[in-house]
């Protein structure tokens, strides 16, 4: 009986360390899709303390965990996710490398690993992001400004279901 006893508890034991290494990764359920390079789950941040950090830096390398609006209706060249003060923050994919779907992503959650700088987008690009989020004639004709703004240039993607909850 001692012998079953003992048989159970490092049974238990190897099953509880194994359960531990399956959560360093995603579960595999709530991931819609990788995109672009591989990225782990260690030192992802949230999108309030990479907010932070750009507080004393005009760049900064991070792995920032966000809620995405919007994603480019034409390629699914870039997405938008959403800042604490309610603004959208730009993501576009390093090298033009790798896109990520065009619809139905909004409101799911993405991680994404890469740079993330202070940049003033000229009227011609901010235009030419609204034609391409499907925005009408009125609303891009209405786009006459430079606009200060964070651009992230994503190296990697994971975007998870809305059901994910925060890391």
């Amino acid at each position: 009986m001692k012998k079953i006893s003992t048989l159970i508890l490092v049974a238990l034991f190897t099953f509880s360390c194994a359960g531990n290494k399956e959560q360093a990764q995603w579960d595999e359920a709530t991931v819609v899709g990788y995109y672009g390079e591989k990225i782990n789950h260690e030192n992802i941040i949230s999108v309030e303390d990479m907010m932070n950090q750009l507080n004393e830096n005009d760049s900064i390398m991070v792995k920032v965990e966000g809620e995405i609006t919007a994603t480019c209706a034409m390629k699914g060249c870039w997405m938008n996710l959403v800042l604490p003060s309610g603004e959208e923050m730009r993501v576009t994919f390093k090298d033009y490398a790798f896109f990520v779907p065009k619809e139905g992503m909004e409101g799911n959650r993405a991680i994404i690993e890469g740079k993330v700088k202070r940049s003033m987008t000229d009227v011609a690009t901010l235009k030419h992001y609204a034609e391409d989020a499907g925005k009408s004639v009125e609303e891009i004709a209405a786009i006459t400004d430079d606009k200060n703004e964070l651009a992230f240039e994503a190296s990697g993607v994971v975007i998870l279901n809305t059901e994910e909850k925060s890391l």
